[in-house]
């Protein structure tokens, strides 16, 4: 029986319940005009119209009154006004659409850019947020708004496209709808103002909209569709076929360059998808490169890795054989890199150390920063300090070599000139170096060859001097400088290595999660000059985060919410809320997000290294793993807590319940004698003798509980069935009662015709008797307890209700643990042993107790108990009539 009140509301479980993410529905054109929002407001109109909950989050009309009739009935919701300049301007409100969760939510233009002050810089960005809130969401954008294709439609149409979409959104869509309009329709549309105002539509027909330009969107539109189709096909025939007929697929490896980045990257991530390889961006810091260069270079890998690459940063002076071994590392067999840096000295050594890598040329737009001088050299940036430390240098060895240059040879004195080249290219760099090789020349001829003070040379075998002094100091300036780049590099990754590694160690010990923190702030303020602070739930894992002590960071506690919910960074150097002065980490550990990490850096630029990014997401890692593993040791050592104490407990009430049951035997004894003497004599003390007859009994069944708690808890029950009537099992009980239930009316409802229960008789006996005795105690005198059998089709059910105050608020399950009771503060004798016995009898047996309260009042506890195959009598029946 159950109590209807107790019911949980299903909507609230259904609530509780984890959202599966949403679906996203894409209406793709190849131009602005075709259709897309008109076919969007259309199908939402059907699903209003299926019972769908729709909601119009955002709809740009432009003014085109069919679009705008198609917005009748549906519900739209209010735009967020922000300050912007002193400005009101319009922005999605994804909070109003998050708290209202309708089942679907139109947003239009999906490249579009958020205003200042939202939520996350890119509207894309928002649906994302939707579908994994559970939302479905549908969306519309154009051909030219896909990141990969963003050169190729300035190159067609002469329109550079400032608002993209990365095309991995495209690509994970669930459904994609192609609207399509021939360009003479699209053309007729827009000169009738169906597109635009009148005085736009006119420039945008001497412009984006030629009809060449059309042709050639639609052109795009429909291959990329094509390309989304076909990666379908092949995924859906994978999954039917035994093993895929096609060849293995290309492994693409894209040598960045800060000068061609951007363009190599689409070019590279077009290519990628039309192989349907998998794609690596690496770019090789051989130390020559300018600030500027390192920077556009560092964003180029970034891009990269934002359109699915993987990226990494490579140091050495050999391009060639870094390339190669990575290509090797990872399986690649395609290099692809812009043309311009595919020198005759870079192919002969890709030739020499990687013969089966097949070498893409990519074309591309003349160099935007001029990392090379006209002559083709580097251009190493100035270091006036570097500078004049070489210049002075070099006057230095002249003025030390004069009083030698009677004693030493020419040739000889050039050496201190190439070790003041080797030195000045340790210390200052190649630039320098390079000065240096000039100036020690220059010097030298003019200071110690004949005729002096002069530049003229009057021996021809100097000038062979003078080439092999420059070209040494040259090589040696720059190779010298190569390895202490690459020495600086190694020593960087060692560092962070030892620094993760150390970390791990210190962790390995940690006991609190304080020490987490201390930990993780240490060694990234030391790596990276970083100041950290961690947020954790609390203790139950319910409820708002908080900070642990130390230095606030001026962080915001609703990003620190938002990071925790969607296990996703964000704030400075990420897509959400990238203005944010602080980096969000959340703290994914195996089973769960165990908090959120908070770290800020004085130069935000420190977080674009790669390396450096990767070192404080595998910091975040290790403090997850430890906190995962603190809460396991904390469980671990609470539940070993609680089975000692529960073993103890019953250890305790066996050796106790023993030493007192043969006292109590004979005291029961004696008490029921005495009664009886006192009754023949008519004695005034017989009632008394009654009473303390009554209570030793309650004592030794109080006695027996205990022991049999402690028996049945130890696992040792060896069950000896019989078949039972239930009359006669009620009776039984009854009778052990004895003159307990005097004060109480007592009702057997037990048809003849009830099957009989295989069972133990003892146990079942003492689970009716405490039900009896619990019923007798929680009910008042005079009233009606009834103990009822039926039979169900798998099951016979035994029941006890009586006429009490019903069950306490709560779990009714709580009853049936051991030691507990319906009021902890009670005139009631009792230590709450009894319901604990009727479960674990239940259990033994196969079967199940329940309780509930009656709706006339009153409590009901049930036995439900499996139904065996009767036996087969051998006597006829009839006999007994």
């Amino acid at each position: 029986m159950t109590d209807p009140d107790r019911r949980p509301d299903p909507d609230a479980l259904l609530a509780s319940l984890p959202r599966p993410r949403g679906r996203l529905k894409l209406f793709f054109g190849a131009a602005p005009g075709v259709g897309k929002t008109y076919a969007m407001l259309a199908e939402a109109q059907e699903k209003r119209a299926q019972g769908l909950d729709v909601l119009v989050g955002w709809v740009d009309t432009h003014g085109r009154a069919d679009t705008e009739a198609m917005l009748h009935g549906l519900a739209v919701l209010p735009r967020r006004q922000l300050d912007h300049r002193s400005k009101a301007v319009a922005a999605l409100d994804i909070d109003a659409i998050l708290a209202r969760r309708p089942a679907l939510v139109v947003v239009d233009e999906l490249p579009h850019s958020n205003a200042a002050g939202s939520r996350h810089p890119k509207r894309w960005q928002d649906v994302e947020e939707l579908l994994a809130s559970g939302i479905d969401v549908y969306s519309a954008m154009n051909v030219q708004h896909l990141y990969s294709l963003r050169d190729i439609v300035s190159r067609v149409t002469g329109v550079e496209v400032a608002e993209t979409v990365p095309d991995h959104v495209f690509d994970q869509a669930d459904e994609v709808r192609l609207v399509d309009l021939p360009p003479d329709d699209l053309l007729q549309r827009l000169a009738a103002g169906k597109v635009y105002l009148p005085e736009v539509a006119e420039r945008a027909a001497a412009n984006f909209f030629r009809k060449g330009n059309l042709i050639a969107l639609r052109e795009l539109a429909l291959r990329r569709m094509a390309d989304r189709v076909d990666g379908q096909m092949k995924a859906q025939r994978a999954t039917q076929q035994a093993a895929p007929v096609w060849a293995t697929r290309h492994g693409l490896l894209l040598l960045v360059d800060g000068r061609f980045g951007a363009d190599s990257v689409r070019q590279s991530q077009r290519l990628a998808r039309q192989l349907g390889a998998a794609w690596h961006a690496v770019w090789v810091d051989d130390g020559r490169s300018s600030a500027a260069s390192r920077a556009a270079a560092l964003a180029a890998l970034q891009q990269a890795a934002e359109q699915g690459a993987t990226t990494l940063v490579l140091s050495g002076s050999s391009p060639a054989r870094l390339l190669a071994d990575y290509a090797r590392r990872h399986n690649l067999s395609l290099l692809a890199m812009p043309a311009p840096l595919a020198g005759r000295r870079l192919q002969q050594a890709l030739q020499q150390h990687a013969a089966d890598l097949d070498l893409l040329l990519l074309s591309g737009p003349a160099p935007a920063i001029g990392a090379r001088s006209w002559l083709g050299w580097p251009q190493w940036p100035l270091s006036r300090r570097g500078w004049l430390a070489a210049s002075l240098l070099c006057v230095a060895i002249t003025v030390l070599a004069s009083p030698l240059h009677g004693v030493l040879e020419p040739t000889n004195l050039v050496m201190f000139y190439l070790l003041g080249v080797l030195w000045v290219a340790v210390r200052y760099g190649r630039g320098p170096a390079a000065l240096s090789a000039v100036l020690s020349v220059a010097l030298f001829d003019f200071f110690f060859v004949q005729p002096h003070f002069s530049f003229a040379v009057s021996d021809v075998q100097y000038l062979i001097t003078f080439a092999v002094m420059l070209i040494v100091g040259l090589v040696a300036g720059q190779l010298v400088a190569s390895q202490r780049h690459s020495a600086a590099q190694a020593r960087q990754r060692e560092a962070h290595t030892r620094t993760l590694y150390e970390m791990a160690r210190e962790l390995g010990v940690a006991l609190l999660p304080e020490q987490v923190g201390e930990i993780s702030q240490r060694f990234l303020h030391a790596s990276l000059g970083a100041n950290i602070r961690l947020w954790l739930p609390p203790d139950d894992e319910d409820g708002a985060l908080q900070p642990q002590a130390g230095d606030a960071l001026d962080e915001d506690a609703a990003i620190v919410r938002w990071c925790y919910d969607h296990a996703a960074p964000a704030g400075v150097a990420t897509h959400t809320l990238p203005h944010a002065p602080c980096l969000y980490l959340p703290l994914k550990a195996p089973m769960r997000t165990r908090g959120v990490l908070v770290l800020r850096v004085a130069d935000p630029a420190t977080l674009a290294e790669p390396d450096n990014r990767r070192l404080a997401e595998a910091v975040a890692a290790l403090a997850a793993q430890t906190l995962e593993r603190l809460h396991y040791i904390a469980v671990a050592q609470q539940t070993l807590v609680a089975m000692e104490s529960e073993r103890l407990r019953h250890s305790l009430l066996a050796a106790l319940s023993h030493d007192l049951r043969t006292p109590l035997t004979a005291l029961t004894g004696q008490a029921e004698t005495l009664q009886r003497q006192l009754a023949r004599e008519a004695s005034p003390h017989a009632a008394q003798a009654a009473i303390l007859q009554t209570q030793s009994q309650r004592i030794s069944r109080l006695v027996t509980n205990l022991l049999e708690m402690a028996r049945l808890q130890a696992g040792g029950v060896t069950l000896r069935r019989d078949w039972l009537p239930p009359q006669e099992l009620f009776g039984s009980a009854i009778a052990a009662l004895g003159g307990a239930t005097a004060s109480h009316r007592l009702q057997v409802d037990a048809p003849l015709d009830c099957p009989m229960l295989y069972a133990d008789p003892i146990l079942l006996e003492r689970l009716l008797v405490n039900l009896l005795e619990n019923a007798l105690k929680y009910s008042p005198a005079g009233s009606t307890i009834t103990l009822a059998a039926s039979a169900s089709a798998q099951h016979i059910l035994l029941s006890v209700a009586d006429q009490g105050r019903g069950l306490p608020p709560g779990d009714p399950d709580a009853l049936f643990t051991a030691f507990t009771r319906g009021e902890r503060e009670s005139a009631i004798s009792g230590v709450g042993l009894g319901l604990a016995i009727c479960r674990t009898i239940a259990d033994v047996h196969g079967g199940r107790i329940t309780a509930a309260n009656l709706p006339a009042g009153g409590a009901c506890f049930t036995l439900s108990l499996p139904l065996a195959p009767q036996p087969a009598l051998d006597f006829d029946p009839e006999n007994l009539q």
